[in-house]
């Protein structure tokens, strides 16, 4: 059976803009968004023939690569034998992806793995989790934080933009997220670990359900978070009867080139850790990892999720933790992402409109400001620039709290070359400012 696709490009808006949510025009690449119609490796075709180097990876969702011959086998065999098992059913495909995800974890606690369909499913479970367990309430997260954009998720992102104008789940406070560029206190660390204890004290009841938070806030801006941080968050929010929940939606799987997990690098074990985007190399499939007492505290209800644990996701995630693992695409993240760690330094030592780079390993950031000691941000540089570099044949994009950041987060098989493009991109894209 042939199912036709039209690839002309206005047809393709006309119908988008009539049969889909009108939500969808808040949320799109570019003036004039591109028509995708392959990607192989690092890089993808639109319908006319051009190619990009695809540095944001459909938000961080391509890890391994495009059309990555080990994950596409593994898919296809599965679909060809059964496409779908519901966990009513036994089938050997979640328990030993979740057997393989357990290897990743530290050996210190006794871990099981709770299989969804995306990461604001797995930001809301972990919620429930951690509320059910300890038996409190107030949930902490980080102003500029992003979590998803349903309706729990929504009041746990600290983004205005992610806020739809109406009261949000209730529960939900933030505390100040330490960045040390343009945050609150500045670049004292202290000031923003004591602001957790001054929220839990004022505006709680005392006792917390837990603390969320992303090693390096994406969506917000690319911020990392400094030296000592998530340790002392998370003795801080134990100590208050709560869990340390770690997002690593988008920071997972050896992005950050040092670790597997970007909370490694702190020498922290969380308590429950989110995982989504990358494991499925842009097919649906998230999880929560979790203590297994802490998961014990949902047995006394039922637990079903339609799609959660398909055979088909389970085949895709296993196949990438294979790739990373076979072909050293963590070392590689770690290794060309100092190369494009480099290009974002010269650049920024050229140009005064870049105000600060930022990141690790394949997750970094470039933000940009009107001036230097004002910081005052600037978006249109930024925009400006992003479609530069589209011009040039490389995608990036576009965030933070006043969208001036551009986000650099290629797949982890992004090479020595591909870097060296992104540099004379990023150049050509600013000296035309």
């Amino acid at each position: 059976m042939d199912i036709d696709l039209d690839w002309d490009y206005d047809r393709t808006a006309e119908r988008r803009h009539r049969f889909l949510s009108p939500s969808l025009r808040t949320f799109t690449a570019f003036e004039r968004p591109l028509l995708l119609q392959r990607g192989e490796g690092a890089h993808v075709w639109d319908a006319d023939g051009k190619r990009y180097l695809d540095c944001l990876a459909q938000n961080l969702c391509i890890s391994v690569g495009y059309a990555h011959p080990g994950v596409s086998a593994a898919m296809t065999a599965q679909m060809q034998t059964i496409q779908h098992v519901t966990t009513m059913y036994h089938h050997p495909g979640a328990a030993q992806f979740a057997e393989e995800l357990v290897a990743t974890m530290p050996k210190s606690q006794d871990w099981v793995v709770h299989l969804v369909n995306s990461g604001a499913e797995a930001i809301d479970l972990a919620v429930l989790v951690a509320r059910l367990y300890t038996g409190h309430f107030d949930l902490l997260t980080l102003r500029n934080s992003y979590h998803g954009m349903h309706f729990g998720t929504m009041a746990a992102s600290g983004l205005a933009l992610c806020h739809q104008p109406l009261a949000g789940a209730p529960g939900y406070v933030h505390v100040h997220n330490p960045d040390l560029y343009r945050g609150a206190y500045k670049d004292d660390v202290d000031g923003y670990v004591d602001d957790i204890r001054r929220v839990i004290d004022s505006s709680t009841s005392g006792a917390v359900a837990g603390l969320i938070v992303e090693p390096i806030q994406g969506y917000g801006g690319v911020i990392p978070m400094p030296e000592g941080y998530q340790r002392r968050a998370a003795e801080i929010v134990r100590a208050a009867g709560g869990l340390y929940i770690s997002d690593e939606v988008q920071t997972g799987f050896g992005r950050t080139g040092k670790t597997f997990w970007a909370f490694e690098q702190e020498g922290i074990v969380p308590d429950a850790i989110v995982i989504s985007k990358g494991i499925g190399n842009g097919f649906p499939i998230a999880a929560l990892i979790v203590r297994r007492d802490v998961a014990e505290s949902m047995a006394q209800r039922k637990f079903f999720n339609t799609y959660g644990a398909n055979p088909m996701g389970c085949a895709a995630g296993r196949a990438v933790l294979r790739a990373i693992a076979d072909e050293g695409l963590q070392a590689n993240a770690d290794r060309v992402g100092a190369l494009f760690g480099e290009a974002l330094a010269r650049a920024a030592r050229r140009h005064e409109v870049i105000g600060q780079v930022r990141g690790m390993g394949l997750m970094r950031g470039i933000e940009f400001v009107a001036d230097h000691r004002t910081r005052v941000p600037d978006d249109a540089s930024a925009a400006r620039v992003q479609e530069g570099l589209r011009e040039r044949g490389v995608i990036v994009g576009r965030s933070g709290q006043y969208k001036n950041v551009l986000r650099v987060n290629p797949p982890l098989c992004v090479s020595a070359d591909d870097a060296a493009q992104f540099g004379d991109a990023l150049e050509g894209a600013l000296a035309a400012l």
